[in-house]
């Protein structure tokens, strides 16, 4: 098949959603389709570059920073894309097409499609679904609400990376998505260290979806514990954290790396003992199914795209969004390595369930079935 995949955000810009793009992109090049990507560009981004056997194209979009996109931004980039994604449509002639994000790559694609003739396939997250991140988005989507409607009705199959997101978008849609799990390609991680050296880690922006001043507000409660922790990240709320850890007196056990390549955040996962998620929303988090193969033990917000990945009781646990439920728990991790190491036997088990390459198979049959017809190409 030839692929032309459209994403907003693709690394090294943007976080989760790009990265599952980029992963599935690679592995459909390796097993041998054609793969294009057109996604926003920056300054001091290459316009045209092939890496993995994919081909990207990054026309400029005015976006300020990697890790972060604003709701103008977002704006302009779908004027800044929908030139080249239409050419390319035109002119590659690809079978099939598929978009990353309803909102705003998905106006994208339906002006793609409409003026090439050539179907494609929507792959939603969080939040790009109304309800996904509400404190972020529930303006801009009564804003543009009716106008996103036709987006969802005229692909030719919705995917969704959780149970959850499936739910949010069934609602606000109508339409009723494939499940497609996010993956992680899987690798022979190393022996599981016993017993726990309390090694706490944190990985992702520093924003208010995040809700990083949480996870400082719950270790400062069980602050006569062993434990240290590592954070991987930055955003606007690292002054305010590292702020708080000083004055609840933890700032000396408290290292914020800021980003990390992919290699150095495996380093850190597999030197630790249990990933900290403390965040309001999340659609089905990379950072959660990456923790699964290091063999940590999760301890998260009690929210709906984790449900999938964690298994209260068995591989971590879901706390309400209280300082006090996650230093409960905490607490009984940290004294009780017998069911620390339990715990991370048992996630690293559950490793199995979202390996990348069931993934990238489910989206290749998805998008072979729904590839261009010879109708469809006799389009305008």
């Amino acid at each position: 098949m030839k692929i032309l995949l459209l994403c907003y955000e693709y690394p090294p810009v943007g976080g989760g959603g790009g990265r599952v793009a980029a992963q599935v992109a690679a592995s459909l090049a390796c097993r041998g389709h054609q793969v294009r990507v057109v996604t926003a560009g920056m300054r001091h981004l290459p316009r045209r570059e092939v890496r993995e056997n994919v081909e990207i194209l990054r026309p400029a979009s005015f976006r300020r920073r990697e890790d972060t996109c604003t709701v103008p931004e977002m704006a302009l980039y779908v004027f800044t894309n929908v030139w080249t994604a239409v050419t390319e449509a035109r002119c590659w002639r690809p079978d099939i097409i598929h978009a990353h994000f309803a909102v705003p790559t998905g106006p994208v694609a339906f002006l793609a499609s409409l003026f090439a003739g050539i179907p494609y396939v929507l792959t939603v997250h969080l939040g790009d679904v109304p309800g996904g991140v509400p404190q972020q988005t529930d303006h801009l989507f009564r804003l543009v609400g009716r106008l996103v409607a036709p987006i969802w009705h005229r692909a030719k199959a919705v995917t969704a990376v959780s149970r959850f997101v499936a739910g949010l978008a069934a609602k606000a849609s109508g339409v009723e998505p494939i499940v497609v799990p996010n993956g992680v390609r899987l690798v022979a991680a190393p022996r599981l260290s016993f017993p726990s050296r309390g090694r706490i880690l944190m990985v992702g922006r520093l924003s208010i979806q995040k809700n990083p001043l949480l996870a400082i507000r719950a270790l400062a409660l069980i602050r006569e514990m062993d434990w240290s922790l590592g954070v991987i990240g930055d955003g606007p709320l690292r002054t305010e954290m590292e702020a708080l850890a000083r004055h609840e007196g933890i700032v000396d056990r408290v290292t914020v790396h800021g980003w990390l390549s992919e290699a150095q955040v495996a380093d850190r996962m597999a030197e630790s003992d249990i990933l900290l998620l403390t965040s309001l929303q999340e659609g089905l988090p990379m950072v959660a199914i990456e923790a699964l193969q290091w063999g940590l033990a999760i301890v998260s917000s009690r929210i709906g795209g984790v449900h999938d990945i964690v298994e209260e009781g068995k591989n971590g646990f879901l706390c309400e969004l209280t300082a006090a439920a996650f230093a409960e728990r905490l607490r009984e991790l940290l004294a009780m390595p017998a069911l620390l190491s339990a715990m991370r036997r048992a996630s690293r088990e559950k490793a199995a369930h979202f390996d990348l390459e069931k993934t990238v198979s489910s989206y290749e049959s998805i998008l072979e079935a729904n590839r261009v017809t010879t109708r469809e190409r006799s389009g305008p």
